[in-house]
This record gives C-alpha cells, sequence and structure tokens, in this order.
C-alpha cells in the first residue's frame, strides 16, 4: 500500500493543505455539460481557486482538467464574483503538485 500523505485535523485552520500559487489553464465542466476553459490561481492536494466565467454555486459538483491529466471530481465550498474555492474528490498526489507548480512558473 502506498503512503498516503497525511494531515494532522488537530491543529489545522481552515485550510486543509498548503496552498501553492499557480497560474495555470485548466478545463471544467459540470457533469453532463461540455467543457469550459478556466485558470487555478492555487493549488494545493486537497484543492484549488478556480477562476471562472462559469456559473457556480456552493455544493455544486464538477470536473476539471489540469495540464497533461485525465478530469478529476471536485465540489464547490465558496464563490466570491469569478472565483470559487473547490475541494477535490480524492486528493492530489503530491508529485502532482509539485509537477502543476514547475509548469505553471
Amino acid at each position: 500500500m502506498a503512503a498516503g500523505h497525511q494531515i494532522d485535523l488537530s491543529t489545522r485552520t481552515s485550510r486543509l493543505a498548503d496552498r501553492r500559487y499557480v497560474q495555470v489553464p485548466v478545463k471544467v465542466r459540470r457533469p453532463g455539460e461540455n467543457w469550459f476553459k478556466s485558470s487555478v490561481a492555487d493549488l494545493s492536494v486537497a484543492g484549488f481557486r478556480l477562476q471562472t466565467f462559469m456559473k457556480l454555486t456552493t455544493g455544486d459538483s464538477l470536473w476539471i482538467m489540469l495540464p497533461g491529466f485525465e478530469g478529476r471530481r471536485a465540489h464547490v465550498l465558496w464563490t466570491r464574483g469569478h472565483e470559487a474555492g473547490c475541494h477535490f474528490e480524492r486528493p492530489l498526489h503530491p508529485a502532482i503538485l509539485d509537477h502543476i507548480v514547475r509548469i505553471s512558473r
């Protein structure tokens, strides 16, 4: 069994994992809809801040396609203007996070 990314919930603040600032183009869609171009402004193994003109509401499910990877399911935790904070259904592997950070520079 592979070692997982551990998060100490006893000392956590409102954020589940350290975020990394990026600016990467992504594709997003709601289930059953077409892909829409957007961008991610910060990213962690637990989630991301999406910048999009899609109309999203708290609780929405969506699929996000990070550059070079297949789509992953996420859920909207909050929205503010054209931004949404989203949580991955399954955390990113730390190597995927490192790769996305590297290509965003």
